[in-house]
């Protein structure tokens, strides 16, 4: 590692705009959250925050997109690849513990996302099954935190969570083959969704975000989408390959779990309640999704009102300025943040203290984290 890259695992690295394209459109919500002019939808409805995954687009295999770059510390100074950095030093940049357990692998993804149609019906694999299917060492439990939404066509945003009782996986079969996607929706829960809702998403649950819905999703870090609709609900052909992922069908069938519950019971097994973690004259935090709720990954609130000092503890953590305008200490140094920005913020940087600039609004950030590495 050079001194440079030594000294750059020790600051809060500012990440550049990572805009991915979907099968689905959308991104109005994030660039008018971005203060972006003449806000639209387009085919990059995700931001892709501290990503060192590589997105799976069929038909756009020869491009390399879902990498995150560094923003140059002086202007005219060159973008670093996140994962060029991570990779040159895992001890460094992830923390000792982490790179023991996962080496250079940061074992976690975090998106911003926003939709402007219904997303595909879909599910991701569990650890379990996307070891077996497609030799990955992940699969793709995932979680939301809705940060807002807007109506499309009269709609307001929901989700669509779980099979209703009933379901089995040869009645599933007759539907994805006769392609009769009001019947599909109708199998699962939906949901109206507001803003500061949490989900908990496990891998082999079926699912689909509606339109309108502006979230954070932090994930398992693969791009494992499975989906059971031919024709996005804007009229886009999906290929067989971003169906099946290169598995099959029957195989594809099988990665769904055939568990029938009533709402309450989804309700109750996925929708989590934020629990206060710690309380100061300068802001609280917020535990959106712990280790109660899965080993994959941890999602805290920041919500900034003056002065708050967080310590790393020996890891690496994410950031994302979700509402607000402020400055980011450590040691000496200071830089002003303001909504939309996102950071990552290696394991050798000890300690930093958000401040608020608005005695009117808070600060509000979102900070996600690995998974817990516990030592025997």
């Amino acid at each position: 590692m050079t001194t440079d890259q030594a000294q750059r695992s020790k600051r809060p690295l500012k990440l550049r705009s990572n805009r991915v394209w979907r099968t689905y459109t959308g991104g109005k919500q994030i660039e008018d959250w971005q203060g972006r002019p003449n806000a639209q939808d387009s085919a990059f409805p995700e931001e892709w925050v501290a990503s060192a995954v590589k997105a799976k687009n069929a038909g756009r295999e020869h491009i390399v997109e879902g990498w995150s770059l560094v923003e140059p510390e002086e202007e005219g100074g060159a973008h670093i690849a996140l994962k060029d950095l991570v990779e040159s030093d895992p001890a460094a940049y992830l923390g000792p513990k982490h790179a023991t357990r996962y080496k250079e692998q940061m074992a976690v993804l975090v998106k911003v996302l926003d939709a402007g149609e219904r997303l595909t019906i879909q599910v991701h694999p569990s650890r379990e099954t996307a070891k077996e299917l497609f030799d990955s060492e992940f699969g793709k439990t995932e979680a939301w935190y809705v940060l807002g939404g807007r109506e499309i066509d009269g709609e307001a945003p929901c989700i669509y969570l779980g099979f209703k009782p009933g379901m089995t996986k040869e009645r599933w079969r007759e539907l994805f083959e006769s392609q009769a996607i009001p019947d599909m929706l109708d199998s699962l829960h939906r949901i109206p969704v507001k803003k500061g809702d949490v989900f908990l998403v496990e891998g082999g649950v079926p699912h689909a975000i509606g339109a309108g819905c502006f979230l954070v999703e932090i994930q398992e870090p693969t791009d494992l989408t499975l989906r059971t609709e031919r024709i996005t609900p804007s009229g886009l052909h999906v290929p067989d390959a971003s169906c099946h992922q290169g598995i099959g069908f029957e195989a594809m069938l099988d990665c769904f779990r055939y568990e029938s519950l009533d709402l309450p019971s989804t309700l109750a097994r996925y929708k989590k309640e934020p629990r206060l973690l710690r309380s100061t004259e300068g802001g609280r935090e917020t535990m959106l999704i712990g280790s109660e709720d899965t080993d994959r990954f941890s999602m805290n609130l920041l919500q900034i009102n003056g002065p708050y000092a967080r310590r790393q503890n020996g890891g690496f953590s994410i950031a994302i300025v979700v509402q607000g305008s402020g400055e980011l200490y450590w040691g000496q140094e200071r830089m002003p943040v303001r909504q939309g920005d996102q950071f990552f913020f290696p394991a050798g940087l000890e300690a930093v203290t958000w401040v608020n600039a608005d005695e009117q609004a808070e600060l509000k950030v979102v900070v996600c984290h690995p998974p817990e590495v516990k030592t025997s």
